[in-house]
């Protein structure tokens, strides 16, 4: 009974430490940023495009003013790519974005809501979506 008890409990612990390995690993939260309005008028953007992440994953843009977001590859094998499809609020994006590439994508949302971008490629452990590789532009 005592082996029984001991193992348990070493179960548990190793349970515990890998949970909050993999919590402090895989945390893609991220702060939502505002995109930056230039002089020219221009709402901008940095992303790092990394395996099965977009950082920030939060980006908040004003209606009706011209956005640009330049999305960084930091992946050396894998492609990814960005979609941003809401017709009726002016986004409709779908860039690919080879490994190592900079790529910049410019949209006018026309619409106040929040819209979701993501990666739709897939790969042997499936969807990049599905593993959370998506987030959310928020306009105001």
């Amino acid at each position: 009974m005592k082996n029984i008890i001991k193992l348990l409990t070493l179960l548990f612990i190793t349970v515990l430490l890998f949970t909050t390995y993999l919590a402090f690993v895989y945390d893609k939260e991220s702060k939502a940023i505002e995109a930056k309005l230039s002089e020219d008028g221009v709402q901008r953007v940095d992303v790092i495009v990394d395996s099965y992440s977009f950082e920030p994953n939060q980006i908040i843009a004003v209606v009706n003013k011209p956005v640009e977001i330049t999305l960084r590859s930091v992946t050396t094998v894998v492609p990814h790519n960005f979609n941003l499809n809401s017709p009726e609020a002016g986004l409709n994006i779908d860039q690919d974005i080879s490994p190592g590439e900079e790529v910049k994508v410019t949209f006018t949302p026309t619409k106040i809501g929040i819209f979701e971008f993501y990666c739709d490629k897939k790969g042997l452990f499936g969807s990049h979506q599905k593993k959370g590789m998506k987030g959310i532009l928020e306009v105001k």
